[in-house]
């Protein structure tokens, strides 16, 4: 068994894993905003730029607590927090607005071959895998980042007292 971490070996920890998670979220959510614009679906170019703000967030966090400031770790939750809101947000606006003409355009012969032999109906078929894709999202949203959210929210005491020691050096 492996004794706990130094205060000062959490603050590290945390603000490498603040600053990796922000910055993958922030250039990857702009990217798909960028893509979703493109091919004018406002509303995934809408939920990307706020969720690229949640990766913002958390970055601001991750400067505030370079810069000694406790505050910094609220950011860092808030980021989290925020892109769970958008992503359940979006999952349901998308659920709730469903529509099969596109989903439609993706089904080849063969699946709708197999389909027809297996005697399951087209449009049973695209609700289940809409409404599944969607629910996918939205768990492992729900399970990656508040499990993120817990994990920096947990090291506050360790962080805060890595910064009265830092600040008493």
């Amino acid at each position: 068994m492996q004794p706990p971490l130094l205060a000062e070996e959490v603050l590290l920890r945390v603000l490498r894993l603040a600053r990796i998670d922000g910055l993958g979220v922030l250039w990857v959510a702009t990217f798909f905003a960028l893509s979703s614009a493109g091919i004018r679906d406002y509303m995934g170019a809408v939920a990307w730029l706020l969720i690229a703000g949640a990766g913002a967030i958390a970055l601001h966090g991750a400067v505030l607590l370079r810069g000694m400031e406790s505050r910094g770790l609220s950011w860092i939750v808030a980021g989290q927090l925020l892109f769970i809101a958008v992503v359940l947000i979006y999952c349901a606006l998308r659920v709730a607005h469903y529509d099969p003409a596109t989903l439609r355009e993706a089904l080849t012969p063969e699946i709708k071959a197999t389909l027809a032999q297996a005697k399951y109906n087209e449009e049973d078929f695209l609700l289940t895998v809409y409404r599944t894709s969607y629910a996918l999202m939205a768990g492992a949203t729900l399970v990656y980042k508040g499990g993120l959210a817990v994990y920096f929210h947990r090291r506050r005491t360790a962080v805060t007292s890595a910064m009265e020691v830092a600040q008493t050096d």
